[in-house]
């Protein structure tokens, strides 16, 4: 290979990695003639000595696997009654628009300990082609494909938990399908999961529907008949929220209060 100019490019530097073939050769003792190397066969350059990889490299991390994730042990009775540093795996349910993707990622966010926040609606749109929207009408399709994310959300949060990073998952998870919903999160997270509902007002989650877009956005008549069906969870022993009149920070705020009462007593489902 040549410069422009046509002069020949200089040798590699002898300390350079996978260049140790360019280097000089040793010193010879004048008593003794130059050793002889078989070259490389005409017209095939010579082989590059193999790499291996530095011991300090990544990629070579072992993951514990993921399990069924247990009830968290309660803070001590001295500790302020946050969840503080607890690793935990919460499900958030509410109806569309009862905000619960945006409050979830703020108080993933602004946790003390590493926390990751998973979508269920994130996840059922990852299928791209063939995606069944319940919009145009629930059958066994979209079935299949929430069913399907909803075990890939789990299976995902037990790996996290399993290497110390909490997680939150969001759901509209209906009272009235047990076996379908809080069943299913149970099987695929584990006991440990702690719910608790976010159930805002008729008119407020009308009116942040009203600014969604896309295939998130449903008709009024849905969101009202959405919003009727989660009443059933009053009366069901888990912890409910309404944050009609909060913002997302006071919100998660009181998530975590309600997520630590949780930890010391947790809800029987």
């Amino acid at each position: 290979m040549q410069h422009a100019g046509g002069a020949p490019l200089p040798p590699p530097h002898a300390g350079a990695a996978g260049w140790m073939q360019g280097a000089l050769p040793p010193a010879q003792h004048p008593a003794q003639p130059p050793a002889q190397h078989p070259g490389p066969a005409p017209g095939r350059p010579p082989a590059a000595p193999p790499l291996t990889p530095a011991p300090e490299s990544t990629g070579h991390v072992q993951l514990p696997p993921g399990g069924p994730v247990p009830l968290p042990s309660p803070p001590p009775a001295s500790v302020r009654a946050d969840t503080g540093n607890t690793t935990l795996a919460v499900l958030l349910i509410g109806p569309a628009g009862a905000g619960k993707t945006t409050v979830a990622r703020h108080w993933a966010q602004s946790r003390r300990v590493p926390t990751a926040h998973i979508s269920l609606d994130d996840v059922r749109e990852w299928v791209c082609s063939g995606f069944a929207d319940p919009q145009t009408g629930w059958n066994d399709h979209s079935e299949a494909q929430y069913r399907l994310a909803r075990r890939t959300c789990g299976f995902a949060a037990r790996n996290f938990l399993a290497n110390g990073i909490s997680c939150v998952l969001d759901d509209a998870v209906f009272p009235d399908r047990p076996v379908v919903g809080l069943g299913g999160w149970k099987r695929h997270v584990g006991p440990g999961l702690l719910p608790v509902v976010l159930l805002p007002g008729l008119e407020i989650v009308l009116e942040r529907n009203a600014a969604r877009s896309g295939n998130r956005r449903l008709s009024d008549e849905e969101v009202a008949r959405i919003h009727g069906r989660m009443a059933g969870w009053y009366g069901s022993g888990l912890p409910i929220i309404d944050n009609s009149a909060f913002d997302v920070e006071t919100t998660a705020q009181v998530l975590d209060d309600v997520l630590a009462r949780s930890i010391a007593s947790p809800p029987t489902w």
